[in-house]
């Protein structure tokens, strides 16, 4: 049933190709459809996993038989929570684009193949066809930055890809290189988990795979297509970029580099944890001083996946499970933070210049659009009762065990994350409005903050207020309740994927 996760989504690509052009209310609903058709097959595959070290098999098929590549999808504890990310991500994208008239068919086009993508990569179990739904992932996000992007994106646009390509380029070295070194038999991943790589091949292909992931991961200092990508794109591909795409960094480093080479993983464990808490810390500082909306939550993307990257170097099961979490609270969280800044403030007030927004008093003229920001904003932050502080929390025990050190900065890093959402936060929603500053007095602060008229701004749409809702939900319930993740990514960590960590005592 999962597998059609990923065939619904390039079917609505095809129906989408086939409507005439310039029908944008049809292309928004053929989008709307299929993303809600792929929420459900996550939602039902979700209620029936069954928790547990098991790797489920979805469809394994013969493909490149003289290579040993098979078409091999298959679904455990860690990827079923990520297709259900991927689900719900998709649906609340179309939602914040209900606005699009422009080449409507063309960007859910676009739209729907970079989630039939992301799909893919969350169920393979073959490294090459992980692979090959990896780069089909990256083509449509070039177009969705360079055709519908605003500020730079062309710029953006081409810096996403080229790093994106570069990361590509040294993931299919190190496993074309763990191909041939494994025999040239099979590119199964549970297969090549089992194979003893020498320990000096596994210290330059573990560092070669693991970074190649970790770029499309926002690792420092390789993040810096990530802010420029974000504040181009479109709204959609915003929350998309956020809330997915950076999670298949996470994904590969994860699910392959540190299976794949272990012993590799040792040498350069502790490398790699100082650079994830450096993104920590510098992201959440960069952000603190940021004068455009979307930058802010831009750099706020760095410095949250900073703690999947350092949870994942922790090498126990608190921290690896917190990873996790944070890998799915982070993209409901960025997602909704993205949707208020990109459709709710920028498409109605056509600045991101918060000292512009200081005196629009936009807390009174798109009301729902601030409490939205407060919630996810407090939730960004890792206030009790939201996903974002169970899982941060998970991952700052798990780094306390390992690497106390590491621990202490990072929560630095999470006091500055407080510091910079509380100032984007007022300067946003609650500055004073410019009917306070007497032009006479202050000529420069009257041009800068223009009279704010509230009548003038569009109300926040029902499409939009449902995408909110629904994503404060989630992030509610999970906050509320984390044992309905918990429960099935914990035990996935038991899995014939990880015995040579666990044979290193590291789990």
């Amino acid at each position: 049933m999962l597998a059609w996760t990923i065939y619904i989504s390039f079917l609505g690509v095809a129906v989408l190709m086939c409507l005439p052009r310039g029908n944008a209310r049809a292309a928004r609903i053929v989008a709307l459809t299929t993303a809600l058709g792929g929420l459900a097959l996550a939602i039902g595959g979700f209620l029936a996993h069954k928790p547990g070290a098991d790797i489920a098999t979805i469809a394994k098929l013969p493909w490149i038989p003289s290579l040993g590549i098979e078409y091999h999808l298959a679904t455990d504890g860690i990827s079923i929570v990520l297709v259900l990310l991927t689900g719900l991500a998709a649906v609340a994208g179309v939602l914040f684009s209900w606005n699009i008239e422009h080449r409507a068919k063309e960007f859910f086009a676009f739209y729907l193949a970079l989630i039939g993508g992301v799909y893919g990569v969350f169920l393979s179990f073959d490294v090459f066809l992980l692979f090959v739904f990896y780069e089909l992932a990256i083509i449509p996000k070039y177009f969705l930055i360079a055709i519908w992007g605003s500020t730079n994106r062309e710029f953006g646009a081409m810096k996403l890809a080229l790093y994106s390509f570069v990361g590509s380029a040294m993931v299919l070295i190190g496993l074309v290189a763990a191909f041939v070194v494994a025999g040239g038999h099979s590119m199964n991943l549970i297969t090549l988990a089992k194979f003893p790589f020498p320990e000096s091949f596994q210290t330059w292909a573990f560092p070669l795979v693991f970074v190649g992931f970790a770029i499309l991961a926002g690792l420092w200092p390789f993040h810096t297509w990530a802010p420029t990508g974000h504040v181009a794109a479109p709204t959609a591909a915003s929350m998309l970029l956020a809330g997915v795409v950076m999670k298949l960094g996470a994904y590969g480093c994860l699910r392959v580099a540190m299976t794949l080479f272990p012993a590799g993983l040792l040498v350069w464990r502790d490398a790699i944890a100082w650079l994830a808490v450096i993104g920590i810390v510098y992201g959440a500082m960069v952000a603190l001083v940021q004068k455009d909306f979307k930058f802010v939550i831009g750099y706020s993307s760095v410095s949250h996946m900073g703690f999947v990257l350092l949870g994942l170097m922790t090498l126990n099961e608190v921290g690896l499970s917190g990873a996790v979490l944070q890998m799915f609270s982070h993209g409901i969280i960025a997602g909704l933070l993205f949707a208020v800044v990109g459709r709710m403030v920028y498409d109605r007030a056509h600045t991101r210049d918060l000292a512009i927004l200081e005196g629009m008093g936009l807390a009174k003229a798109i009301p729902f659009a601030a409490v939205t920001f407060v919630i996810a904003a407090v939730a960004s932050m890792g206030l009790p009762g939201f996903s974002g502080f169970v899982a941060e929390l998970q991952v700052l025990i798990g780094a306390w065990r390992a690497m106390p050190t590491l621990a202490v900065i990072a929560g630095v890093g999470i006091i500055i994350g407080v510091a910079f959402t509380l100032r984007t936060l007022v300067k946003a929603f609650f500055g004073d409005e410019a009917a306070d500053v007497s032009p006479r007095q202050n000529e420069s602060a009257a041009v800068l903050r223009p009279q704010p008229h509230h009548e003038e701004l569009e109300p926040i749409s029902v499409s939009e207020r449902f995408g909110a809702v629904m994503l404060i939900a989630v992030t509610l319930v999970v906050g509320l309740y984390p044992r309905v993740l918990l429960d099935v990514i914990v035990p996935a960590f038991g899995s014939p994927l990880y015995d040579a960590l666990r044979k290193g005592g590291w789990l």
